[in-house]
């Protein structure tokens, strides 16, 4: 098997029992260290539920990632500029960004939309090419990872993404808690050496905090300051700082979705 970001060569390193009965093995890429699982014959049984039960954890990640997001955007783009979340899931953190001023839109296949209906890509009238896409817990779902983020690239020049990345201590890898096995779901995960070929392969920067938020952009930027704003603490003291005074698009999200109920 080879690997799915480089193609070079990998090594079977261990196996786990997915989803409670099925042993699923595990190869790591010799040249950039990514790890992925053997061929994911189990995807359709684990994605009975498009987000699982387990991640009791949702919400308060889209909050700290809205803010994150705002911080980020602050600094590096442009604040008026359209926005694409990237496999939104129910449009939650669409809806915290439009509700911080950012006209941000959702997009997914797979997920139903119950918070950002009317702000899907679907509503759209045009293709257009966003400012910025975000891909939150994305990339370690990939079967195809190189396939997806070109189509990333389809929708923006500039990808902000989290992933968790390889711990340094790989000797028990194998109970890494990122894995999930009693999920299932997880089957790419990438070392910093990953996301660095991915972005050198794409004539990519790649922007880090060597822990979950990864940023890849033609843009060249200040690798220290993006560490720090990507900091939950700081993300949200800039948030308030910087956005408190920005307008929010609750009351025109509003109005538009009386005109839309109006014609029905």
């Amino acid at each position: 098997m080879n690997c799915k970001i480089c193609n070079h060569a990998t090594q079977k390193v261990f196996e786990l029992k997915l989803l409670n009965k099925y042993m699923v093995s595990y190869y790591s890429c010799k040249n950039c260290c990514f790890l992925q699982t053997e061929a994911p014959y189990w995807l359709e049984e684990s994605y009975s539920s498009a987000i699982t039960s387990l991640d009791i954890g949702l919400l308060e990640r889209n909050i700290e990632l809205s803010n994150i997001i705002s911080a980020i955007i602050h600094f590096y783009f442009k604040k008026d500029a359209k926005f694409i979340d990237f496999a939104g899931g129910y449009g939650m953190l669409v809806r915290l960004l439009r509700d911080k001023g950012f006209d941000y839109f959702r997009q997914d296949k797979y997920c139903e939309n119950l918070f950002a209906e009317h702000f899907d890509i679907s509503s759209l009238s045009e293709n257009i090419k966003f400012e910025l896409l975000t891909a939150f817990e994305v990339f370690e779902h990939l079967d195809n990872p190189m396939e997806t983020i070109e189509e990333m690239f389809n929708y923006s020049d500039n990808i902000l993404f989290s992933t968790r990345l390889i711990p340094k201590n790989t000797g028990n890898l194998k109970d890494w808690w990122y894995i999930s096995p009693q999920i299932g779901q997880h089957i790419s995960f990438y070392h910093l050496k990953s996301l660095q070929e991915i972005a050198s392969l794409k004539k990519l920067h790649l922007y880090s905090n060597k822990r979950n938020i990864h940023l890849l952009t033609k843009n060249k930027l200040n690798p220290l300051l993006f560490n720090l704003i990507t900091r939950t603490n700081v993300a949200k003291v800039i948030d308030l700082l910087f956005n408190n005074h920005k307008k929010q698009l609750k009351h025109q999200d509003y109005k538009k979705l009386e005109r839309i109920l109006q014609l029905k």
